[in-house]
């Protein structure tokens, strides 16, 4: 019997909202459950960039055709994909509509928790064994509850770190508030995230040529237009297909998450990032809002065995120190960065990166201390994660 994979993703089409609840709640000890569309092509594009192996297809009277032919249109573009039919069980029509389509099972709608889970279990052991890729993308994530210009800071020097080593680097900055990277690095952009979503199905190298925005160093940036935007109100099925996409030309990707509202996408985002890093400073309420989600995140069951602590503005004289702090967010420590108020003004005011501006600097010495510990664990190869889990495909820098 295979070991239970509980990091797994589940696809839900043409099923109501009640009833993406009802599995959503039913599956929490295996792993998450994303609604999507309806269509064959949408779907075998979103089975191969999560890595979902179990695909749940509502089915009832008014739509039994479209949803038979989705079913079989499914099996076979993906036969290895197991897909679960779900509907009203007391009607042995639907169920033996469903088997001839190629369901692999059928679970009534609001059958208890554990039945459902022990028949998606059967499911899975089943299963043939995935052939695993070979070459697998990074993503290193920086998340903190309250937005922060100074996250951007960090986020960018990651990033730019990870280029000028010759790596093929991405900074997607979805923090708030919005533009503070193009700003440090002195650049202008003509072409935002919510550009790259609504043109997702055309992102391939020669749109990332023309329209993405590129640094000297290498360093390719997809910032925010503004404040308004929140991931709350993106389509996942987008978002994931985006990052598919994303994931295939580049090797190294930095993502600042920090200050965009907790929602399942943030969640499901940071759960599957290589490296998450939560960022926070000294002051009591910034601790009261960080550790107030963590809590929650813990006890929602969102994995935390690949977090790490960063401390911004950290002042070794003031309470509390950085031991303190890792042990308040049980955490391990990744760094703390110092204020050095005046270097910081500096590089946005210049549109010049700190590491350049005084490479001496404190400040200057931890981001890049934390950028080469960020390589070196991204060059160990933390391993494929949920949904983020992508073949690399050859195409740009190797």
């Amino acid at each position: 019997m295979k070991a239970e994979n509980l990091d797994s993703t589940f696809l839900v089409s043409s099923c109501d909202s009640p009833e993406v609840e009802w599995l959503s709640s039913s599956l929490t000890g295996l792993g998450k459950v994303i609604p999507v569309g309806d269509t064959v092509e949408e779907l075998s594009r979103l089975v191969e960039v999560m890595g979902a192996s179990v695909v749940f297809i509502g089915i009832d009277h008014r739509h039994q055709v479209q949803q038979c032919t989705l079913i079989e249109g499914l099996i076979e573009a993906r036969p290895m994909t197991s897909v679960v039919a779900v509907g009203d069980g007391a009607d042995s029509d639907l169920v033996i509509a469903a088997m001839r389509a190629g369901a692999r099972d059928f679970i009534p709608y609001g059958l208890r928790a554990s039945e459902v889970t022990g028949l998606v279990r059967r499911v899975m052991t089943k299963m043939p064994a995935l052939p695993v890729r070979g070459e697998q993308a990074d993503i290193t994530l920086l998340y903190s509850a309250q937005p922060d210009p100074d996250a951007a800071l960090v986020a960018t020097h990651l990033a730019l770190a990870a280029a000028e080593s010759g790596r093929d680097t991405l900074l997607v900055d979805l923090g708030l508030p919005a533009g503070e990277s193009v700003a440090i690095l002195g650049v202008d952009g003509n072409f935002y995230f919510d550009d790259a979503l609504r043109n997702l199905r055309r992102i391939d190298s020669s749109v990332i040529d023309s329209a993405f925005v590129q640094c000297e160093d290498g360093l390719w940036v997809l910032p925010l237009l503004d404040d308004s935007f929140g991931l709350e109100n993106c389509q996942s099925a987008e978002l994931f297909l985006l990052f598919g996409a994303l994931r295939q030309h580049f090797g190294h990707i930095v993502v600042n998450l920090c200050g965009q509202r907790d929602s399942e996408l943030v969640r499901a985002l940071a759960a599957g990032a290589d490296q998450l890093l939560w960022y926070v400073d000294q002051s009591v309420p910034c601790s009261r809002r960080n550790l107030g989600l963590l809590q929650r995140w813990r006890s929602d069951g969102i994995k935390l065995d690949r977090c790490q602590l960063v401390v911004d503005r950290y002042q070794s004289r003031q309470a509390p120190d950085d031991a303190t702090l890792a042990r308040t967010y049980d955490l391990p420590l990744a760094a703390t960065l110092p204020l050095s108020a005046e270097l910081r003004l500096a590089s946005r005011n210049q549109g010049e990166p700190a590491t350049r501006l005084m490479r001496r600097d404190a400040l200057s010495k931890a981001l890049l201390q934390l950028a080469r510990q960020v390589g070196t664990s991204a060059s160990a190869g933390a391993g494929p994660l949920g949904w983020l889990t992508l073949g690399r495909q050859k195409g740009r820098m190797k």
